[in-house]
């Protein structure tokens, strides 16, 4: 059943519009396993879909439609833990799985508990290895100074010492980073 589940997610995001959002759903639960090996399986669910919302485009919350970025995020978080409990039920998972783990994506951007910190970690140190090339490419250099910004202080001091040995092929985004993060 849990492989199942997580092909069914997968099929989902790699439908995604925004190129990178399948190895960044990858990427996180790699991230969430380097930090805490032990991570159960509803950890490891939460981090393979905590973005899922961003995937359906019918479904997916818009940052246009919020003048507070933290306001957008929040809903973002409960737009994915809505969807990812809907597939959940419909494999008829167990009720405790189900909710650790919609309660850990509707917490993946604040964090608050040990788990939810660990894939709130996760997720920024995975932007800043994986979607941060990408996201440059698309934004302006002061939403991506802002995006940077936003999610560095997110980070512990071990992961933000994780963050600050990434590195950047493009000139432009490397000065940016060194910038903002050094």
């Amino acid at each position: 059943m849990l492989k199942n589940i997580e092909l069914e997610i997968e099929t989902i995001i790699s439908k995604s519009k925004v190129p990178e959002d399948s190895i960044h759903s990858q990427n996180t639960r790699e991230w969430v396993l380097k930090l805490k090996p032990e991570a159960d399986t509803a950890l490891q669910m939460a981090a393979l879909g905590h973005d899922i919302e961003r995937s359906i485009e019918e479904r997916k919350i818009k940052r246009e439609n919020f003048t507070d970025y933290n306001e957008f995020k929040k809903t973002h978080s409960q737009n994915s833990a809505a969807i990812l409990q809907e597939i959940l039920l419909n494999y008829d998972a167990d009720q405790d799985f189900i909710d650790k783990v919609v309660h850990l994506v509707l917490l993946h951007e604040v964090g608050g508990t040990p788990e939810a910190n660990i894939l709130k970690y996760a997720d920024s140190i995975s932007f800043f290895d994986v979607n941060l090339p990408f996201y440059f490419q698309r934004n302006s250099e002061r939403e991506t100074a802002f995006r940077m910004k936003w999610g560095y202080k997110k980070l512990s001091q071990a992961a933000k010492s994780i963050v600050r040995n990434f590195s950047y092929d493009d000139v432009a985004l490397k000065t940016l980073f060194n910038k903002i993060i050094s």
